[in-house]
């Protein structure tokens, strides 16, 4: 596909943005972007493309060749270009366009990345990973607890890209908060990443207390007085997300280390004392996560007890009623033998005597047994 070909797709993105229906920032639950191209019926990957001046958004075209055109004749200012999980083809125009490395544009595409930041040249490629917990009514060995997505950010003097990968991480009201703050937005692309960062680093702090309530519901059940029953699946399944969590909150720190201190020319010094307060919030956050695995080590631990101790309990109850069972067994195996010569065999009351004895064993073992517990 030529590059007149891949803008054209491009331009779209003006009608694309009148679709959209995004509330104000939510700090309990992400929320799906309107703009997913599944919801979309021009079916382009571009979410939105504007140009900034001062701060302040320029109602203009929308077309990315004109938005860098006016913004590097002013001489300020900066394009904001937003996409969703492009296609080869529908970012080759885009890349051909800014300038961006082939080794970042791959990363961009293919996504699965860590965390990281990364210098070409004049351009800034960084990449954060976005979390959303998943609702579901009761926790199993298969539950879904964290889902992940992925933002890429290239980041030049006068342009950010941003390209979103996954079904939640909506970068809308994002997009209208900064536009609400035109002194943050004046200082230029680095605001928007700083934005994005913050908002990745706040969604990991909410789902770690939505996590924190399905580890304390299973420390509850088993602690509960049929604990022994719970199913350590459930168990497994928390530390198998609890692991996806941590993979994304991690590796962050590095990269938001590096953006606070070594200095960036697509990063206003300013900025860098935002991100050091992003790092410190991502610090909870990575504290929190490592208390959870080692709160669901000791779960683990005291449920695998409280089986034992139940296995333990059927096993002596089991062994309590063999032994009563034992008394009759062996009276009546006895007396079932056909010998002709036996004591009190043709007594009058020999049968009631034998009866007696039978339950009157029985009765004094299941006495004792209740007394030491063990019934």
């Amino acid at each position: 596909m030529s590059v007149a070909g891949n803008l054209r797709k491009v331009r779209s993105l003006g009608r694309a943005s009148g679709l959209r229906k995004v509330a104000r920032l939510a700090r309990r639950r992400p929320r799906v972007d309107l703009s997913h191209p599944a919801r979309s019926p021009l079916g382009s990957s571009v979410v939105n493309c504007v140009t900034y001046r001062d701060g302040i958004r320029i109602p203009e075209g929308d077309d990315p060749v004109a938005a860098v055109r006016r913004v590097r004749g002013y001489g300020k200012g900066f394009v904001w270009l937003g996409l969703h999980e492009p296609t080869d083809q529908e970012f080759a125009g885009v890349a051909e366009l800014f300038g961006l490395h082939p080794l970042a544009v791959e990363d961009a595409i293919e996504a699965h990345q860590r965390p990281k930041v990364e210098r070409y040249g004049e351009t800034l490629f960084a990449v954060v990973k976005t979390v959303c917990y998943v609702e579901h009514e009761q926790l199993t060995a298969t539950s879904e607890v964290v889902d992940t997505g992925e933002i890429m950010v290239f980041l030049g003097e006068d342009f950010v890209i941003t390209v979103r990968h996954g079904r939640h991480g909506s970068l809308g009201p994002l997009r209208e908060e900064l536009e609400s703050d035109t002194a943050q937005l004046a200082k230029g692309p680095s605001a928007v990443l700083h934005a994005i960062a913050d908002q990745a680093v706040d969604e990991f702090l909410t789902v770690i207390e939505a996590v924190q309530a399905d580890i304390d519901q299973v420390e509850t059940d088993v602690f509960a007085e049929n604990g022994g029953r719970v199913d350590a699946g459930r168990i497994y399944q928390l530390k198998r997300e609890l692991l996806e969590l941590k993979r994304a909150v991690g590796p962050l720190s590095r990269p938001l280390e590096e953006l606070a201190t070594r200095p960036f020319r697509a990063v206003d010094p300013e900025i860098q004392a935002y991100f050091r307060d992003v790092a410190d919030h991502l610090l909870r956050a990575t504290e929190q996560l490592a208390a959870f695995d080692e709160l669901l080590n000791s779960i683990l631990q005291a449920h695998l007890a409280r089986v034992t101790v139940a296995q333990n309990e059927d096993m002596r109850k089991i062994t309590s009623w063999a032994a009563i069972v034992a008394v009759p067994t062996m009276v009546c195996g006895v007396y079932g033998m056909n010998f002709e010569h036996m004591p009190e065999l043709r007594w009058r009351y020999g049968y009631g005597l034998a009866i007696g004895v039978i339950a009157l064993a029985c009765l004094s073992l299941y006495r004792g047994f209740r007394r030491n517990g063990w019934l």
